[in-house]
């Protein structure tokens, strides 16, 4: 949405967001239907803040978040609600909802500004809509920063449209007139209407533009305020619908028989007449990626493809293990500046193994393909590049195929992706017929994007007590940005020879910051073999850049004699981060007395015009966590977690902690215990009985999440915004309990492996028993 500021004494605070006064439209439509305006003047950036003693980095002036929020301007008007004859409004939000509740915070906009009650306010996932170009990206943590003024903008004018109609229908003045849950009300007669009794006298005939003046802060008694999620009861109930609850005509079960090896590719299938007369199988056809199986039944799926004989060729890992690949990145290492032979300097290599993002709906699609169309139904985190690739796959113009997006069990990065959509698309079109596609679990860990391998190697020099420099070298391997930021040229972009490392270079810059003075800063990154299929995992590379750099700063604390919360403090650059780090060591009792072999650790992630702190403690006694390899950790329990937040102006403050419990999980879980190990050009970890995420064993006993009071007036990023901070802070917590800087990632990689690993062919178990048949 877009539009001008009427007062010219009114500047923005931050990306022209901070005012109230805008222009919206009114579209031509038989029920009251509306949009907003954005344009220019909402994009210029406020100047660089004052002279501090570090130079600010990129991340810190303009950041990725200000790049998508920027780049959803144009086309913010193409965005609407409309009220309904029966009361209720609704919207289509051009957006993924994956769990995250943001159907629920983009209720509450809509809901605050039109005067609506939440329960009549209706949220749906739009299908992908090419002619809103970059603004249909769920990512970056942006939705609701790049959403908040559009929605409100739509919602005050459907909310002054109505009330100009109430006064023509009662004929009394427009100020005489209130809103309130729905109804419109004279304070004069006392006479009221309905929204939907005025919802077609108050539709236009044409498209017109309306100034509108949105609430005051003071004003809010929607935003703000904890709410259930809308979507909560049928959550529960199992009424939630996602792609495989769906039932399209035709659409029968389909599954792929994958190669064992990452990439690999179909060689020869030697017994393709036997699985085609197979109980309840319809099609079998050979696809770019595998062999897929089409049946009356899921299990009659898996039956066809443990029976399939094939062989493969060979993938681009073929051989590759954790250490070849830790050697690789090593030589790429980009070099450190030399060393001041007058200061001192803390030098760490960190490693951190692969990890898997799988989310607990595997990936899974709904394709028919026709000779002249296609129709798509898939969880799409980027439906227009989703659109547009499969249209050029199938050689169809982009408006013959439709892409409908439906809400997901989870992302955590994997469903910027349309990976399973593309194959649903291939394998209807090569068999003719409608598929539901659905991955095995065991495929979607050894064959999903994985989060990729990387080092990060810091040099930090400080003399007299001063911190001189911070230097960082973060190499890793290929993540692959091929959804670009949610359109086709910018996806291809990603993928050019150079334009990839281009592309990653640009995320990085713009993800990466230093919240500490010191000095002279450096933080840049190194890529390297492009074989693996990889992606963004929650945080993209925050989680890996910022448990070294804390790590770091303990050590830094360590050799100048300093408390680690107070040289945090004394080194912050921000007071938003002072208060949120302070809260933490107030509410945790940072320092308090604790047994040998346990203790606290305290870290601080800033990011998207929020940030977080963590204190968490540790138990590495192993007599007392009492656990067992098998259990997936040798001994270490989280036991404490103290989290504040401060994320500006939380909408719905019950999703922000949802949010960060999810991520202090997360967090817990890639420092302590869950890695995925590479052997032979394959993933040994197979489901989640083997990846060991955090489990309600070393779920802290103690959680606690502060969520600071509103400080900026508009909300910032706040869904990875945990995940880095609770890494951090677990590891800092790991090496005070154990004396011992843990440098490897997952701490428990290298230790033995806990569990028998699932084989690589037939790569779906036979055995009912190994947990993985959840998927189904």
């Amino acid at each position: 949405m877009g539009g001008q500021v009427t007062d010219p004494e009114e500047r923005p605070a931050r990306a022209g967001i901070a005012r109230r006064r805008f222009l919206g439209y009114v579209l031509a439509a038989s029920t009251l239907t509306v949009a907003a305006e954005l344009g220019d003047a909402v994009i210029a950036p406020d100047e660089a803040a004052a002279v501090v003693p570090s130079v600010p980095g990129p991340a810190e002036i303009y950041d990725l978040n200000d790049m998508l929020t920027h780049a959803a301007l144009p086309t913010a008007n193409l965005i609407t609600i409309r009220v309904d004859a029966d009361g209720t409004a609704s919207f289509a939000l051009p957006r993924a909802e994956v769990g995250q509740g943001i159907t629920t915070s983009s209720a509450m906009l809509i809901a605050e500004e039109l005067d609506l009650p939440l329960e009549r306010i209706r949220v749906t996932l739009a299908d992908a809509r090419p002619e809103l170009l970059f603004n249909q990206l769920t990512g970056g943590s942006n939705t609701t920063i790049s959403t908040f003024i559009p929605i409100r903008v739509a919602a005050a004018v459907a909310r002054g449209r109505l009330l100009r109609a109430a006064a023509l229908e009662l004929g009394e003045a427009v100020d005489t007139l209130t809103a309130k849950a729905g109804v419109v009300t004279s304070t004069a007669s006392g006479r009221s209407l309905t929204y939907g009794d005025l919802a077609q006298k108050a539709a236009a005939v044409t498209t017109a533009q309306v100034p509108v003046t949105l609430k005051e802060a003071a004003e809010f008694r929607v935003i703000g305020t904890a709410q259930r999620r809308i979507d909560a009861l049928e959550a529960v109930t199992g009424r939630k619908r996602f792609a495989m609850d769906l039932h399209v005509p035709g659409a029968l079960p389909t599954m792929v028989c994958r190669p064992p090896t990452v990439n690999g590719t179909v060689g020869a299938v030697d017994n393709l007449a036997e699985v085609r007369s197979m109980p309840g199988i319809t099609d079998v056809a050979t696809v770019s990626t595998g062999v897929a199986v089409r049946g009356r039944t899921f299990g009659q799926c898996i039956d066809a493809v443990r029976a399939l004989k094939v062989s493969w060729n060979p993938g681009p890992v073929e051989g590759r293990s954790d250490d070849t690949v830790r050697d690789e990145l090593r030589k790429a290492e980009l070099p450190l500046p030399a060393l001041d032979l007058l200061t001192k300097s803390v030098d760490a290599r960190f490693t951190f193994h692969f990890a898997s993002n799988s989310a607990l709906e595997t990936n899974c699609a709904i394709a028919d393909v026709r000779a002249d169309t296609a129709e798509i139904w898939g969880s799409l985190k980027s439906p227009i590049v989703a659109q547009e690739q499969i249209a050029a796959q199938l050689g169809l113009p982009v408006s013959a195929v439709k892409v409908h997006v439906t809400e997901g069990g989870g992302s955590f990065g994997r469903k910027l992706f349309h990976d399973s959509a593309a194959e649903a698309a291939e394998i209807s079109r090569a068999m003719g017929k409608p598929v539901k596609l659905m991955w095995h679990r065991t495929d979607d860990f050894r064959h999903g994007r994985a989060h990729p391998m990387a080092t990060s190697r810091v040099r930090a020099t400080y003399a007299l007590g001063q911190v001189l420099t911070y230097d960082q070298r973060h190499t890793s391997v290929a993540t692959e940005f091929g959804h670009g930021v949610g359109e086709i040229i910018t996806a291809e972009a990603a993928r050019l020879p150079v334009g990839d490392l281009t592309f990653s270079e640009t995320i990085f810059a713009l993800t990466q910051q230093t919240p500490y003075h010191f000095g002279v800063v450096t933080q840049l990154l190194s890529e390297t073999d492009k074989g693996f299929h990889t992606g963004s995992m929650r945080n993209i590379y925050s989680p890996n850049v910022r448990c070294a750099q804390e790590l770091v700063v303990d050590e830094l604390a360590k050799r100048l004699g300093k408390d680690p919360y107070r040289f945090r403090r004394e080194f912050l650059k921000d007071d938003r981060a002072r208060a949120v780090l302070d809260k933490v060591a107030e509410v945790g009792q940072w320092g308090r007395s604790m047994p040998a072999g346990t203790a606290q650790g305290i870290a601080l992630h800033p990011e998207y015009h929020a940030c977080v702190a963590v204190l968490a403690e540790i138990d590495c006694r192993p007599e007392t966590t009492g656990r067992t390899v098998r259990d997936g950790c040798t001994g270490p329990r989280v036991t404490k977690v103290v989290c504040a937040v401060d994320v500006g102006l939380a909408v719905n403050p019950r999703g922000l902690q949802a949010q960060m419990m999810g991520g202090i999980m997360d967090g817990i879980a890639i420092t302590l215990s869950s890695g995925m190990h590479l052997q032979d050009g394959h993933f040994l970890e197979g489901s989640w009985d083997n990846y060991f995420y955090t489990r309600q064993w070393n779920t802290p006993p103690e959680l606690e999440i502060v969520v600071m009071p509103p400080t900026t007036g508009e909300p910032g990023g706040a869904g990875e915004l945990a995940v880095a901070g609770a890494a951090a802070a677990v590891a800092c917590a790991y090496g005070r309990a154990t004396g011992t800087m843990p440098t490897t990632f997952p701490v428990n990689h290298t230790g033995p492996l806990g569990f028998e690993p699932l084989p690589t062919t037939p790569p779906i178990p036979a055995s009912p028993t190994d947990g993985l048949d959840r998927a189904f």
